[in-house]
């Protein structure tokens, strides 16, 4: 919810500078004396000043953010068993969100496997235990992880070799802003 405010409000921001320029350029345009073929040809050149300006407030307004580097690794425990590892690494100042988020809150970091008749999951994603804390937006106590974090799944090999593929979504917040709920595809050989 926090993300699309955001959105919004930088929408707006970029509108109402737009509005802004069009409305001193029109004045501008309307009190010099000049002929209509030069008026013509300064409203071209206005024009593209115009589009020109707006792509460059445009561009640069519109940060990219990727506050959270993901890592995988593997780790063979027997011929029949392994424990794969999912590392984030997060940018100071930002977070994500816990597996167990209550209804009503932030969107839970969630790991989904992809099916294989080389493998399968022996219980849950783990995780150390979150941090917690109120947030006003939610009305509520999320659970959060700062700066970094493991994540591990146990499974089951019916080979002795394997790779196990898998996506996370989870969703990165800071003080101000929460970005929109992000995907990482990853896969992991186990030999």
């Amino acid at each position: 919810m926090l993300w699309i405010i955001c959105f919004v409000a930088r929408f707006v921001k970029i509108y109402l500078a737009f509005t802004s320029i069009c409305l001193t350029i029109d004045e501008w345009v309307r009190y010099q004396p000049v002929s209509k073929t030069k008026k013509n040809k300064n409203m071209k050149k206005l024009g593209l000043s115009i589009v020109l300006l707006l792509m460059l407030v445009t561009a640069g307004t519109a940060q990219i953010y990727n506050p959270v580097k993901w890592s995988v690794a593997s780790k063979k425990l027997s011929s029949k068993e392994a424990v794969v590892f999912i590392k984030a690494t997060i940018q100071e100042g930002w977070h994500i969100y816990g597996l167990d988020v209550p209804e009503g809150g932030p969107i839970a970091t969630t790991f989904t496997f992809s099916p294989s008749k080389e493998y399968t999951l022996n219980g849950k994603v783990a995780a150390p235990a979150p941090k917690s804390k109120y947030e006003k937006d939610f009305k509520m106590n999320v659970p959060y992880y700062p700066n970094e974090v493991t994540f591990q799944q146990k499974v089951k090999l019916v080979k002795g070799q394997t790779t196990v593929k898998g996506t996370v979504e989870f969703m990165a917040c800071d003080k101000s802003q929460c970005l929109p709920p992000d995907e990482y595809n990853f896969n992991v050989a186990i030999k």
